[in-house]
């Protein structure tokens, strides 16, 4: 019989700790929430102080019965659920059904699956903290408030299965009046001159910059005109150099939004797999003679502090393998003492000895992605700033100014390991200039003129659109990923390009809350929001205060929509060919995976297809078919014919009418970090890459 029963919510955590704490201890996994609100009803009670109905959740059954025996045989029971509100909610929840006094030191909490983490967070239990429960409870039963008010009556308005929510409300609004901002936007005209300059052997390139020693905008081609006829003659005389050195730091350790943003920029993960990913390394691997180890410190913080132990093992790492040069200032300076407990930490590997070329072995091929990336990113933030050399030279002819400036890393720092992305990712490269001195003369070779139209601003991708939220202050680092992934499958957004684009729906179902709710789509209203469940947490209010501060009004405005809103009939849209099975007209109609192709005979007909894209290419292996763009289940876009299954072809890339000039292969349109590139399938010949 075990003396101590550990519970906590994953069977592969319970594995990972079991093995650290030894033969006294047995951990259980709860797999997750034991008790929640029912699904069938709202559960919360409005007139008693918003009293929640908690019951078990359905099939949970034997999951409790087996942790009721194992508690029944324990001394002690341990509730170790992840250091976080939920967690604190699951813990309390598991205390309640077993019978475990919440003031008593039944709760550990630990910020990383290590062996000392673990060993160490069990030397302090401590009571079930109130205020986290709370700040959850609060939170549960105010999203529960909003959806299962408003969704019953998008149902009744609008069409089944729509949901409206506090935080997914306000992402749809933020897409949709960025699309109406891109079809609003009027392109406004501007030049810009580049000039290519030589110096003796060596050349490099200017802009112009502005006449009479002031700069200029050039709005119209009379202004470059203007600039043009000035000139006299191609040669230049340099008239102030500045050199500077100008550093670079290191972007901070992750935290979850931020991972989150990084891993859909460089490994082009969506939000709800990167915390899949992380959610796997935090929870423990399989190292071979080293077990099962936690790799990653706990994946849902929104703090970039870290522990003084990793800190003095980051510095150690840092000064063996680039030098003490290559260590930052204040990392240089003598740590005492070691902050083993601080579940507040950022997002970093466990050990900065396990590099990541190491792990390879143990690793899927996205774990190691995900890891390298959390482990280059935590080293590179305990490193020196990285040293710049800019230099910057004005060159004048009839007081018509030209700008050339250029940079080169004088050292590397924190670059030797990691750069940070950005959402227009731009790489920093050396750019070197002559050694100009003033009154130095050289000669342009060529002036170039070009007309430009300026941009609307760029539709969200998943990593703008959590980083907006985040700015905003809407949603906490648990929320974005369930919230992205929760759009889409209501139909109000479809992503293009990975790019978020409004439906039909979407605009629809936010014009209907904009009018009845106003309050759930005030980002600052939400924002206040988060704070009050934020104050909570903190224990400076009542959980109660802050929801009856919401729902006052909110009831008056449920009672007014449900007597003024009028019904919307989404009509279906004509697909413009018949049925094969019926004859009658086919229509489009709005999926969990957006558009598809329906029946109007329905449901004397349930006749469905996929809309397909044709590309304007033949099938290359049976010559018959005509290739079209398809989507697989995860909405990856392949290329495959559309004989199928009487034809197989498929492809990644895109095929393209034209054949290999070199072998008469087909040619595909290959998708690169830096654009696109053609290429033969079968022999070496490629083409210039697209930018």
């Amino acid at each position: 019989m075990s003396d101590y029963l550990v519970i906590v919510e994953s069977p592969a955590k319970a594995k990972t700790i079991e093995r650290y704490l030894g033969k006294k201890y047995k951990v259980k996994a709860s797999m997750g929430h034991v008790r929640d609100l029912p699904k069938s009803q709202m559960g919360v009670d409005t007139t008693n102080n918003y009293e929640p109905k908690y019951i078990t959740i359905r099939g949970k059954g034997p999951v409790l019965k087996e942790l009721k025996t194992a508690a029944k045989k324990a001394k002690k029971i341990f509730l170790a659920a992840d250091p976080d509100r939920e967690g604190e909610a699951i813990a309390w929840h598991l205390a309640h059904t077993l019978n475990i006094d919440i003031s008593s030191d039944c709760r550990v909490v630990f910020n990383e699956i290590t062996k000392d983490a673990i060993k160490e967070s069990f030397k302090h239990p401590r009571a079930i903290n109130m205020d986290l429960v709370d700040a959850q409870q609060a939170r549960r039963i105010l999203d529960r408030l909003v959806g299962y008010n408003i969704s019953p009556l998008l149902w009744k308005k609008v069409k089944k299965g729509l949901s409206a929510g506090r935080v997914q409300s306000v992402a749809v609004r933020l897409i949709i009046e960025r699309e109406k901002e891109i079809k609003d936007f009027i392109p406004e005209e501007y030049w810009t001159i580049r000039a290519d300059f030589v110096k003796g052997k060596e050349s490099f390139d200017g802009q112009f910059y502005g006449m009479d020693g002031s700069k200029l905008e050039l709005t119209n081609e009379d202004d470059v005109n203007k600039v043009l006829n000035r000139l006299s003659g191609n040669g230049f005389t340099v008239q102030t150099v500045t050199k500077k050195e100008r550093k670079r730091n290191p972007a901070p350790p992750f935290i979850t939004s931020s991972l989150q943003q990084e891993a859909a920029r460089k490994l082009n993960f969506r939000a709800k797999k990167t915390m899949m990913l992380a959610q796997q390394l935090y929870e423990g691997i399989d190292l071979g003679k080293e077990g099962t180890v936690g790799l990653i410190t706990y994946m849902r913080t929104d703090s970039t502090r870290i522990s003084e132990t990793a800190q003095n093992e980051a510095a150690d790492y840092i000064t063996s393998s680039f030098g003490s040069d290559f260590l930052s200032d204040n990392k240089k300076k003598e740590n005492k003492g070691a902050n083993t407990q601080d579940a507040h930490e950022a997002i970093r590997p466990t050990s900065t000895l396990r590099e990541p070329n190491s792990m390879k072995e143990y690793l899927s091929r996205d774990q190691l992605r995900l890891y390298k990336l959390i482990w280059e990113r935590f080293v590179a933030s305990q490193m020196a700033p990285a040293v710049m050399d800019t230099m910057s030279v004005d060159l004048v002819n009839q007081d018509i100014i030209f700008r050339a400036t250029g940079s080169k890393v004088k050292f590397p720092g924190f670059m030797k390991v990691y750069v940070e992305g950005t959402d227009d990712s731009v790489e920093e490269k050396d750019k070197m200039l002559p050694d100009l001195k003033e009154g130095d003369k050289v000669i342009s070779k060529d002036i170039d003129p070009k007309q430009h139209f300026t941009q609307p601003p760029p539709r969200y991708t998943e990593a703008r659109l959590v980083r907006t939220l985040e700015e905003l202050g809407i949603g906490r680092p648990s929320t974005y990923a369930p919230t992205l992934d929760t759009i889409q499958k209501r139909g109000y957004v479809s992503l293009d390009n990975k790019r978020f684009i409004p439906t039909e729906l979407g605009e629809i179902v936010l014009e209907l809350i904009l009018e009845f709710f106003p309050e759930i789509l005030d980002v600052e209203f939400t924002a206040k929001m988060e704070n009050g469940l934020d104050e909570v947490e903190e224990g400076k209010v009542e959980w109660v205060n802050v929801i009856d501060s919401f729902y006052n009004g909110f009831e008056k405005r449920l009672e007014k929509a449900e007597n003024e809103m009028q019904e919307v009939e989404i009509k279906d849209e004509p697909a413009g060919v018949d049925c094969e099975e019926c004859n009658h007209p086919m229509v489009f109609k709005m999926g969990r995976y957006g558009k598809f192709m329906a029946c109007s005979n329905f449901p004397d007909c349930r006749n469905t297809k996929a809309i397909v894209k044709e590309i304007g290419v033949t099938c290359p292996s049976c010559h018959e078919g005509s290739i079209i763009e398809r989507k697989s289940k995860k909405r990856r876009i392949f290329y495959g014919c559309d004989t199928y299954p009487k034809c197989e072809f498929l492809s990644w890339d895109k095929p393209l009418a034209r054949k290999c000039p070199k072998c008469e292969s087909m040619l595909v349109e290959k998708k690169l970090k830096k654009g696109q590139q053609v290429q033969c399938v079968e022999c070496d010949y490629k083409e210039e890459t697209q930018k």
